[in-house]
């Protein structure tokens, strides 16, 4: 593989940092966390950057993030396990309605989304489904063990949000592909339960650290050792949470096919033609350049050798199936979105509803003020993207969504 295909850098003290940004824009705050990333003595060999890079909290996200007998619970976020999947259908473009309005208060209905507000959580269910039980009932003995350990991670009603959206850059859609294919998509992770077990481990993180922060670049960057009081409980509480997130994924695309089948006119169809399910936020073993290492991948998706992932642009934007290249400099990884260019505070003040309308024009969506800072401005292009990885992945299916729900 050509060197030329990354840029690399690194800080004085730091391991290098391998970075697919040709073409691309990276913001020097961004370069700056990736320095500080790179010179924990945990690093193994280098950090890997994907064109989508930006300013995270804790580390950057767009970064694959390779330790030596040690996670950094804040590396790995509070998303826990958030991703993607996708659903090829036996559907054409000639088989829906000219005015998808109904289609998508359809998809609407079948899964809940949205903020809590005044005391109601839009985004739950009132009363979960038989589905949303029987997945619970799998997931429950794994939790109730961890709460053993950690009461405070009880609190949630974690049933209730088990098959729903969420809020944020989260979203279901019907896509077409370049022969005319409707498949369904969607974005989600671990809900609240993720975000409870993320933030209670990165605390424990920084106080197990607290005689060592000094010496860290960012007190962020705390971590546990393999053998340390909460490893072990951190690898079991973010595996459930991945765990949860993937059924998540799963339990509403299952209600998102009943739906469409039931309560709308579509003539019967066949799914699961192409079925994509893959995390772009979480840590796992892997074994890399001979060595068994934890995998840290915050907002990046395995591409290993022929195995399937999804690329997600922005509303409005194109979207990609792709097989993984299994580039090793990479840690078989690729980007896991377009990444954006601005926060979501400055979108909300740069981009207008007209600009929104416009470039979300002949998609069913939202077009008012509360989705600003999702609108495709807010994002990098996403062909600068592909382009910048062409050896990390090959683009198997280019999508175009016709109908998005946002949470």
């Amino acid at each position: 593989m050509s060197a030329l295909s990354y840029q690399e850098f690194k800080s004085a003290k730091g391991v290098p940092v391998k970075a697919w940004i040709k073409g691309v824009p990276i913001e020097e705050e961004a370069r700056r966390q990736l320095e500080a990333l790179s010179e924990l003595p945990i690093i193994f060999r280098h950090v890997a950057v994907m064109p989508d890079v930006h300013v995270g909290i804790g580390a950057t996200i767009g970064s694959v993030v390779p330790t030596v007998k040690a996670i950094i619970p804040a590396a790995v976020g509070v998303d826990l396990g958030c991703g993607m999947m996708a659903v090829k259908t036996s559907l054409s473009a000639s088989d829906l309605p000219e005015n998808l309005e109904g289609i998508r208060n359809v998809m609407e209905i079948a899964v809940p989304h949205g903020r809590t507000t005044r005391g109601k959580d839009r985004g739950s269910w009132g009363t979960p489904p038989q589905r949303v039980e029987a997945g619970w009932a799998k997931l429950k003995p794994g939790f109730d063990a961890l709460v053993e350990k950690h009461p405070r991670l009880g609190q949630s009603n974690n049933l209730v949000h088990l098959g729903t959206l969420g809020t944020g850059n989260h979203f279901v859609e019907l896509c077409l592909d370049e022969a005319q294919a409707v498949w369904i998509m969607l974005h989600s992770g671990s809900r609240g339960v993720g975000n409870a077990i993320g933030r209670h481990f990165i605390e424990k993180a920084k106080k197990d650290m607290a005689n060592h922060l000094h010496n860290l670049p960012d007190k962020d960057l705390a971590y546990f050792e393999e053998g340390s009081a909460f490893f072990g409980d951190y690898v079991a509480g973010v595996t459930w949470a991945q765990a949860y997130a993937r059924m998540n994924r799963e339990i509403m695309m299952q209600n998102l096919l009943v739906a469409l089948r039931e309560k709308t006119n579509l003539p019967p169809f066949q799914a699961h033609i192409e079925a994509v399910n893959c995390h772009h936020n979480y840590v796992q073993k892997e074994r890399h350049f001979g060595e068994e290492i934890w995998v840290t991948r915050k907002g990046a998706v395995r591409a290993g050798k022929g195995e399937m992932g999804i690329i997600p642009g922005s509303m409005g934007a194109c979207s990609f199936i792709v097989r993984g290249l299994g580039n090793a400099e990479s840690f078989e990884s690729c980007s896991h979105g377009a990444g954006r260019v601005m926060s979501r505070t400055k979108a909300k003040k740069l981009i207008s509803l007209e600009a929104h309308a416009k470039a979300t024009e002949g998609v069913s969506c939202r077009k008012d003020e509360g989705v600003l800072d999702e609108s495709p401005a807010a994002y990098k292009p996403i062909e600068a993207v592909m382009a910048a990885q062409k050896d990390l992945v090959e683009i198997v299916y280019q999508l175009k969504q016709v109908v998005c729900v946002k949470g």
